[in-house]
């Protein structure tokens, strides 16, 4: 698959993940407005009405703090992941959801997990380790950026802080690690250079004969000329004549 189909910008980068910012923000104002309260539609772990989370879940936020910090980062990185790996950016998600959840419905303690922190997770872990295992100038980057602004993030992955469900995040965590192994056919490869080819020959390299064999510079390289062979072909004719 060509790089050029991996980093290629389009509508839906922006697009699909303003949809899904705006999704989560009218369920957070329609319980406001109206006061309703669906932390209880959210992972309850070892029971079979609290599987009904690991796809409701990520739309359901506690209150106002909760929610905004997971805005920004969601609205980052999902952009960054449609725009890095578009062909992939819906299985990621979707399976991510669904996978962290399950997850989380597996290890959690007994109580309502809710938020989309769980997807972060996913996306975050993704994003590092599929540019590690990459190799490619690009995806690297990106990952360093992704530690640099949420590699403090990791600390959330331990029952640290009361409230906050570190379940998730770990759930979120291993998923994104699994997903860059699953995935790893789907990785762009890096250019390889003229010298980097295998059938590559120095001998007809049109640089390196600007060198000689000790290394130093020749300011102009005489072309070769092919000699021209002629070939001549001589016929013998009869001349005799009859007598």
């Amino acid at each position: 698959m060509k790089n050029k189909e991996h980093f290629q910008f389009s509508t839906g980068v922006i697009a699909y993940p303003v949809f899904f910012v705006l999704i989560i923000w009218l369920v957070f104002w329609f319980e406001v407005r109206f006061g309703y309260n669906f932390s209880k539609y959210g992972v309850f772990p070892q029971t079979i009405k609290g599987l009904r989370g690991v796809l409701l879940s990520p739309f359901i936020h506690g209150d106002i703090k909760h929610i905004y910090h997971n805005t920004v980062p969601l609205f980052v990185l999902t952009t960054a992941l449609f725009y890095f790996y578009r062909h992939i950016a819906w299985k990621v998600i979707v399976f991510g959801i669904l996978l962290s959840g399950f997850l989380t419905w597996c290890i959690g303690r007994p109580s309502y997990h809710i938020g989309v922190s769980g997807l972060i997770y996913v996306l975050v872990s993704f994003t590092f380790f599929k540019g590690v295992f990459a190799k490619h100038y690009r995806l690297i980057a990106l990952s360093l950026l992704v530690i640099f602004l949420y590699g403090s993030m990791i600390w959330y992955t331990l029952p640290i802080e009361k409230g906050i469900s570190w379940e998730g995040h770990m759930a979120g965590l291993i998923t994104g690690l699994l997903f860059a192994l699953i995935f790893r056919k789907e990785i762009a490869k890096p250019k390889k250079y003229v010298w980097e080819q295998d059938n590559y020959n120095e001998d007809n390299d049109p640089f390196l004969k600007h060198f000689d064999e000790n290394g130093n510079f020749i300011e102009s390289v005489e072309p070769e000329i092919e000699e021209e062979q002629f070939f001549i072909n001589y016929h013998f004719k009869n001349d005799t004549k009859e007598d």
